[in-house]
């Protein structure tokens, strides 16, 4: 698909490793400069230094309205505007029963899962609005469509971020923006360090293809739907889940 994204501005959250950096890295190859936003500054800037020249890091906390407005406002005067925001930043939370789950826990995982994305969408939206042109997309994952027992928080927020995705892309529908999500099944990443060797092997279960997903082939289907080659796909799930998912 060569340089498809050439030119392009893109916007990549929780960029600085696992999936956001694969993510980041697809779009660069093809042809796109990139904004890692990421709270883990020095993590962030070695990752941007591997990226090369055209490679920005931006420290944000997603969770803050203002501190996500102070990153759009850098990122446009950094590499002049936003063509492109791909929300992956999140945490897993931890692995609990609803009734046994902490309650500090279970707003930190929202906080940062779902309301970190419509801070993202809310501040970024009327720039693509402005420019009639833009491409949003989300990072959701199968547990949002299935409910992983001993995840809720985690399963809720991404339930919320396929139904973000599809008033989103319902509202800006005759625009040139289009806002679609993905759902992948878990990848190998650190975001394992914060669950239970026993979620990991239920999740495992779970996929009919017996692998997690690689995080390259998340990047793969997420650089398509950057791309102007994805024009009447908005509102949209797309699965990525190794056959796991039903619907």
């Amino acid at each position: 698909m060569g340089d498809d994204l050439s030119g392009k501005r893109a916007v990549v959250t929780g960029g600085a490793q696992g999936i956001g950096y694969a993510i980041a890295t697809k779009l660069m190859t093809q042809g796109a400069r990139v904004c890692l936003w990421d709270r883990d500054k020095s993590l962030m800037d070695e990752a941007a230094k591997l990226l090369g020249t055209d490679a920005r890091g931006v420290e944000v906390d997603v969770t803050d309205p203002v501190s996500v407005a102070a990153a759009v406002t850098e990122s446009t005067n950094e590499v002049g505007g936003i063509d492109i925001l791909v929300n992956n930043a999140g945490i897993a939370g931890a692995n609990a029963t609803v009734w046994e789950y902490p309650l500090d826990e279970w707003r930190r995982v929202l906080d940062i899962d779902l309301n970190g994305v419509f801070y993202c969408c809310n501040a970024v939206a009327p720039v693509m609005i402005a420019q009639d042109s833009g491409r949003i997309v989300n990072i959701a994952s199968i547990a949002g469509k299935e409910g992983n027992p001993n995840a809720s928080a985690y399963s809720a927020a991404k339930a919320g971020v396929i139904a973000l995705t599809k008033s989103l892309g319902k509202e800006l529908a005759n625009t040139g923006v289009r806002v679609n999500c993905v759902t992948p099944a878990a990848a190998r990443t650190r975001i394992f360090d914060q669950m239970s060797q026993e979620h990991i092997d239920y999740m495992l279960s779970k996929i009919p293809m017996g692998r997690f997903v690689a995080v390259e082939e998340v990047a793969n289907l997420v650089a398509w739907l950057a791309s102007d080659e994805c024009a009447f796909s908005t509102g949209a799930v797309f699965d990525i889940s190794g056959g796991r998912a039903t619907y």
